[in-house]
């Protein structure tokens, strides 16, 4: 491990400058790096203006603030989508920016979870995160479905720690009569292994399984091709990646074809009326042909207005630059985990080399304890039952300095146990 090739790197940094544009945790006696945008984003500075732009225009203007000022509220969702486009792969009518992950990932299961006598089960991973969980549990619930005769898992081999993407599609395979739905993440929060979403959307519709996807961990931190691949629709949160604040607002996306497809059932709300006939109030509603028809209320535009900050970062540097940072970050960081003479003996990467930004350190023991060590040092990053630490290196507000830094002291808490 080089300490010269990490301030070469960040000397050479074309994108470099966007760190300055965050603010960064700070305690008085103690550095702080921030190594856990995989939980949360850290706040860029423009997002106060952006926030404080609206209070004015409400405050100034009240209700014609839905038609009047820099950005009218009655359409201000279609800047945003304009620039999640560039980050899913996918056309402004496939997306709609709306509520949060769990309660989208509810909506669209309404649509697409119709189960039958035959086809009524579900495919999702053995170690699902635990909100998609829940949802898909409560979905069965109301059908009187039980869990063990319903889902299908699917969990990595004996002794390895992530997911074959063989193995998925032999399941599909196996039980593809019977399969109503596939659910499954972009990236596994756990490991940070990133699925290969276009093979399995392949074999899916090959079987006419309808495939959707929690890319909670997935966008603003990998490559998206959801219209090309075909996905039949996916949810994602703002508040990791794309740092949009905490809890803030989710959005969905919803393959064209299903657009004029009115066999798939919507919970429906006005805003998911046609905006040419919205303000009419018909008894029935006129929907969109497009994403927004699973719109059920005007958007909260205080939180878009932190969504539209953060995302034209993301608009202004490149997507493209952002990935190939990302991609040199984590490389760097894992050739110096894998360096330790502690490696492997003391713990292991479980995240495969198909990933994002997050690495996943498995300690074969004293995990929280050299976790809390590291806390104290002022490395924030997150710890997940049993004995993992998840770390990311954020390309828009990290450096390679700082991924010399944080392996550095791990190698020194560890020499000291």
């Amino acid at each position: 491990m080089k300490k010269d090739y990490a301030l070469k790197m960040d000397h050479n940094d074309p994108i470099g400058f966007a760190k300055n544009h965050f603010f960064v945790p700070q305690r008085k006696e103690t550095k702080v790096t921030y190594l856990c945008g995989n939980s949360l984003g850290l706040q860029h500075k423009d997002i106060k203006v952006y926030i404080e732009e609206e209070l004015r225009s409400w405050k100034k203007n009240a209700v014609d603030g839905h038609f009047i000022g820099n950005r009218p509220w009655i359409d201000y969702q279609e800047e945003v989508k304009s620039m999640l486009s560039k980050l899913l792969g996918s056309s402004q009518k496939e997306i709609a920016v709306m509520n949060s992950l769990s309660v989208n990932l509810h909506l669209l299961m309404i649509s697409f979870y119709r189960p039958d006598k035959v086809r009524f089960k579900i495919l999702m991973e053995k170690n699902a995160f635990s909100s998609d969980r829940y949802v898909v549990i409560s979905h069965l619930k109301s059908r009187n479905l039980s869990y063990e005769d319903t889902i299908i898992e699917v969990s990595p081999r004996d002794n390895e720690d992530s997911l074959r993407t063989e193995d998925i599609i032999n399941t599909i395979e196996k039980n593809n009569d019977n399969i109503s739905l596939v659910l499954l993440p972009g990236i596994q929060y756990y490991t940070g292994q990133l699925f290969d979403i276009e093979k399995i959307t392949e074999e899916c519709h090959k079987h006419k399984i309808i495939v959707g996807f929690d890319l909670a961990h997935a966008i603003g931190n990998v490559e998206l091709n959801l219209s090309k691949w075909g996905v039949d629709f996916a949810t994602w949160c703002s508040y990791k990646y794309l740092n949009s604040g905490p809890g803030g607002i989710s959005g969905i996306y919803v393959n064209n074809k299903f657009h004029r497809d009115f066999s798939f059932p919507r919970y429906q709300g006005w805003w998911g009326n046609k905006i040419e006939t919205r303000f009419q109030m018909n008894k029935n509603i006129d929907p969109s042909i497009s994403a927004e028809a699973w719109v059920m209320s005007n958007p909260p535009i205080l939180m878009l207005a932190s969504h539209l900050a953060s995302l034209n970062v993301f608009n202004k540097i490149g997507f493209p630059k952002i990935l190939e940072k990302g991609k040199l970050l984590t490389q760097y960081l894992g050739e110096s985990l894998e360096s330790l003479s502690s490696y492997g003996s003391i713990f292991k990467i479980i995240t495969p080399f198909n990933r994002g930004s997050q690495l996943s350190l498995f300690f074969h023991t004293n995990g929280k304890k050299i976790f809390n060590q590291l806390m104290d040092r002022g490395f924030i990053v997150d710890y997940r039952e049993p004995n993992v630490v998840r770390v990311t290196p954020v390309p828009l507000y990290n450096s390679f300095m700082d991924v010399y830094n944080f392996v550095t002291n791990l190698e020194e808490i560890i020499n000291d146990l």
